[in-house]
């Protein structure tokens, strides 16, 4: 009964982070692509981002980031824009907060890019007011 007939055991599959610390040179926008901020994850390797040149579009994680990669909503990404479909776009690279920081100094990000914060979150509920409450709680007690 051959015992190591696979790849490995289960700390192969739970993967390494081998460049977890490394500092990578950093990637500027080519013909085709474009600077995007994440505003909401949809689930299955899709996502919803609004552009810097102000289009939002639906975007596709690509499959070398999908599992290795973690995106969120707020984060500063790379796009690669299709010939065919304006409105959709492919993941290429998402930016660490220091290279997004960096990206803003050199001017490649406008000055009003918020950098680790989802500027569109739309569930924010703070100023919530109720109009015929009075206080008392007569209704409840009677059930």
């Amino acid at each position: 009964m051959p015992k190591n007939k696979g790849k490995g055991g289960k700390n192969r599959r739970r993967g390494k982070n081998e460049n977890e610390n490394e500092k990578r040179e950093l990637v500027f926008k080519e013909d085709g692509q474009e600077y995007a901020q994440v505003t909401k994850m949809l689930g299955n390797g899709r996502l919803e981002a609004m552009c810097f040149d102000g289009i939002k579009r639906l975007c596709h994680i690509r499959g070398k980031l999908r599992k290795k990669v973690w995106i969120n909503a707020g984060d500063i990404i790379l796009l690669g824009l299709r010939d065919y479909q304006d409105t959709k776009a492919d993941v290429i690279l998402k930016y660490t907060p220091d290279e997004a920081r960096n990206l803003k100094a050199y001017g490649e990000l406008p000055e009003s890019a918020r950098i680790n914060e989802n500027p569109y979150d739309e569930d924010v509920d703070d100023n919530i007011t109720f109009d015929d409450f009075d206080g008392e709680d007569e209704e409840i007690d009677d059930i």
